[in-house]
């Protein structure tokens, strides 16, 4: 194969089912037989009951069966690191190596076509430095997208970027914040106040949670880089399940996901106002989504109580 394949790197924890599903995705890309991939798993939780440690094991087991790609490397860490510091060490570890990467979690399947899509743009935008991130995963929404467009920042469910890019995550959240609030961007950082980004930055710098992806996206929102999107989805997170340590539950980001090949073409370095515009769209049914399904829970709790 001409084109220079990005190696793959897949994080994985507890879930073998999950792990075997997207292994299996990944595998039917007729690029994945060319492509180098990492399994990097990490150890278990103080706290892990016997039933995680079975699914930890299972998970080992998945991952050193697999035999499908070019070349691939298992990494068990002996303690657990967490998503967010596996993440970061595992990305930098190997774009640092090989320039690029394609990053992967336990619970996102892609289509057949994900892998030409995340190559063929690396390979087209890899010398434009306002690129930061490649990313395979689009939300429902209600019009129809480009073929390709870019979203000011980076996303992280399917995704890959350069070590020109990479360079540039900052892992403090302090600083980003600070830089976010000296230049009054935190209405435009929250999608014109339509996501509470700032509240997850903000959540992460206090411990709440651990989230790299707010701080990936934080980083090349403040380098004023974007992130390419498709305008159909190639990947479908199936981890929204209850299953994960940092996953809760529901189906308002389940798509369709794309079953041909998506075209890359070189375009205008600036946003799309228009996909913008349904992103915020989308983020405000959510709420209002949410909120309902709130009360809905609520008001059937007070129900059986008042029986």
């Amino acid at each position: 194969m001409d084109l220079k394949l990005a190696p793959i790197v897949l994080f994985t924890y507890n879930r073998p089912v999950h792990t075997k599903k997207v292994l299996d995705a990944l595998a039917a890309n007729a690029e994945a037989k060319d492509s180098i991939l990492y399994i990097f798993c990490d150890g278990a939780q103080s706290s892990a009951t016997e039933e995680m440690m079975k699914n930890i094991n299972k998970t080992r087991l998945v991952a050193r069966a697999e035999n499908r790609f070019k070349e691939v490397t298992v990494k068990e860490q002996p303690v657990n690191n967490g998503l967010a510091n596996s993440i970061i060490n595992g990305v930098t570890e190997v774009v640092n190596k090989y320039g690029t990467v394609i990053v992967m979690e336990d619970d996102i399947v892609t289509s057949p076509f994900f892998l030409r899509y995340m190559n063929d743009a690396l390979e087209k935008y890899k010398d434009e430095n306002r690129v930061a991130c490649i990313h395979g995963y689009v939300y429902p929404v209600k019009g129809k997208l480009p073929e390709t467009f870019f979203i000011k920042g980076a996303d992280c469910w399917g995704w890959a970027t350069w070590k020109r890019a990479w360079d540039g995550f900052e892992k403090d959240g302090n600083k980003l914040l600070n830089q976010l609030q000296t230049n009054k961007l935190e209405h435009e950082f929250d999608f014109g106040g339509t996501y509470p980004y700032m509240q997850m930055l903000n959540n992460q710098i206090n411990g709440i949670n651990d989230s790299w992806a707010i701080r990936w996206y934080a980083s090349a929102f403040l380098n004023n880089q974007f992130c390419l999107y498709p305008g159909v989805s190639l990947v479908q997170n199936i981890g929204i399940d209850g299953s994960g340590i940092n996953s809760g539950q529901g189906s308002a980001h389940d798509v369709k996901i794309c079953n041909r090949k998506i075209e890359i073409t070189k375009l205008k370095m600036e946003e799309d106002e228009k996909a913008k515009k349904q992103f915020s769209d989308y983020f405000i049914w959510l709420k209002k989504n949410q909120h309902s399904v709130f009360r809905r829970i609520k008001n059937k709790l007070k129900r059986t109580l008042n029986k």
